[in-house]
């Protein structure tokens, strides 16, 4: 496929990096949007020049001049969405939480392989070029072998749009965990090549966000006037068969020193290692001084934006991260 024309479903805020990552690439082209909700669908096509606007998604997967899409909905409706789009022959990149059942997930998986389509999710923490320095030390055996990591997201007030369904546990399976948790977790097995749990040890909070605090400014989704009964604040300790251990930590809202903190940190026998930003630790060869290393050679990736990796991914030019 030389040239890759996406549509998206759901005009939100986070529709807004797929229209700029696919303006980017030569070879494809945004020409589809569907959301219910009339002002968004309008603006979002307006400021991206998009020429296609349906009220549902349906029209959309319908669509024979729509050749993959973007899926940025509700939580609940990931899965079903993703499976349709797929029986009707689309490609699909699909924002996270991928599903909120194993069976849902499974459903899509088999979607994909029975119609032979590409589908991905967009884990867009992998992408970048702190992200993939660290992974790149970490294959070339730098940090020896990692038996700890800690991932972590914290928010001094980030809870999304309050009344939407970011606060529902109906719509959205979870709060701050399925949100911002998701992607600091995929980051840590990711760079570390270890995908494979046999234990987790975890516990949810609810803080802040069921008594009006500590919400942000992000979301573009409709106040349905829902009450918050999701998790604000989420810890974990997790064990993977290989024997590494990793803790997790994340909050939408806690009484912190730094209003936004995230990072992932790996502890190896030879050396240790940061992310944001990319930094090595260990000790030089004599053992005399010890080493903070920030100069990292930078390991860029071809596409350092999951949306042109998916159509490059499509036209055969990449291997799925």
């Amino acid at each position: 496929m030389k040239h890759v024309r996406i549509g998206i479903v759901g005009a939100g805020q986070i529709s807004e990096s797929c229209c700029k990552g696919v303006a980017d690439h030569t070879h494809g082209e945004v020409v589809a949007v569907a959301d219910m909700n009339s002002d968004r669908l309008d603006a979002l096509c307006e400021a991206y020049s998009i020429g296609k606007r349906y009220k549902s998604h349906d029209e959309l997967f319908a669509d024979p001049e729509v050749d993959a899409v973007y899926i940025a909905v509700p939580n609940f409706l990931h899965a079903p969405m993703a499976t349709q789009a797929l029986e009707s022959g689309k490609h699909v990149i699909l924002d996270k939480p991928f599903a909120l059942s194993l069976n849902e997930a499974e459903s899509v998986a088999t979607a994909a392989t029975d119609n032979k389509r590409l589908f991905m999710l967009g884990m867009n923490q992998r992408f970048g070029t702190e992200a993939q320095t660290i992974r790149q030390l970490v294959i070339d055996g730098v940090l020896g072998d990692i038996y700890h990591a800690k991932a972590r997201w914290f928010r001094r007030s980030g809870i999304p749009k309050m009344g939407t369904w970011f606060c529902s546990k109906e719509k959205a399976g979870g709060g701050c965990l399925l949100d911002i948790g998701v992607h600091l977790l995929d980051l840590a097995l990711f760079l570390m090549g270890d995908f494979d749990p046999v234990a987790v040890s975890g516990v949810t909070y609810s803080t802040f966000g069921h008594r009006g605090l500590g919400f942000g400014s992000w979301g573009k989704s409709d106040d349905e006037g829902l009450a918050f009964d999701v998790d604000d604040f989420a810890s974990a300790f997790i064990r993977l068969r290989s024997g590494v251990t990793l803790t997790l930590d994340v909050t939408w809202a806690c009484h912190t020193a730094v209003s936004n903190d995230h990072d992932v940190e790996l502890y190896g026998s030879e050396a240790g290692a940061s992310v944001f930003p990319a930094k090595l630790y260990r000790a030089d060869p004599l053992r005399e001084n010890y080493s903070i290393i920030d100069d990292l050679k930078p390991q860029p990736m071809v596409d350092e934006d999951r949306f042109r990796h998916f159509i490059d991914v499509i036209r055969g030019s990449a291997e799925p991260l």
